[in-house]
């Protein structure tokens, strides 16, 4: 007998809990999740009207040079209240929330010009829900060559008349993971 007999429990309780109206109940908003403020003054329509707006906005929003404060109300806004940035190190990955990144980053930012730039994109999308897989650049001026490359992978979800951004999950190339062509076509 084997195995087998666990698939069919599981098989069994998915059902019971799919008759009990479980996934639905699961994709209810918690209790206590935070209020979702649609709009911010640091946001205009036109940073979330549309998957490529809103793409733009956030690789805008963190790029400057040295100096350049940046506009912390914006990047809260272009995300969701639970969103969750998510670099991939060495390592491991680190799960951030907008606060947390903007605490690592905000000095950083302020003594080192930082430039992320969108160099080619896979979308997909279905209902209101996207992911985008974004291969970037990352340089110290707009003139420099690249110190850095690598992949975002944003999540987004549209509701409340907008796009939100949910996460950004990314991954600098490595020797050991070298950018694949696909992800270099625009």
């Amino acid at each position: 007998m084997g195995q087998s007999w666990k698939w069919v429990v599981l098989i069994w309780l998915w059902s019971g809990f799919a008759a009990a109206g479980l996934p639905s109940a699961l994709a209810q908003q918690p209790q206590d999740a935070p209020e979702v403020n649609t709009w911010t003054e640091a946001v205009s329509a036109s940073d979330v009207g549309s998957v490529d707006e809103i793409v733009r906005a956030v690789y805008d929003v963190i790029s400057g040079p040295a100096g350049e404060q940046r506009n912390w109300e914006r990047f809260r806004g272009l995300l969701h209240p639970n969103a969750r940035l998510i670099p991939r190190g060495a390592e491991a990955v680190r799960f951030m929330s907008a606060e947390d990144y903007i605490a690592g980053a905000d000095r950083f930012f302020l003594e080192n010009g930082f430039f992320e730039q969108e160099i080619a994109r896979r979308t997909e999308r279905f209902g209101n829900i996207a992911h985008v897989f974004s291969t970037y650049t990352s340089k110290r001026t707009l003139d420099d060559e690249p110190f850095a490359r690598g992949i975002n992978s944003i999540q987004l979800v549209f509701e409340q008349d907008r796009w939100w951004v949910i996460s950004i999950f990314w991954q600098n190339e490595t020797e050991a993971f070298p950018l694949p062509e696909v992800y270099l076509e625009p």
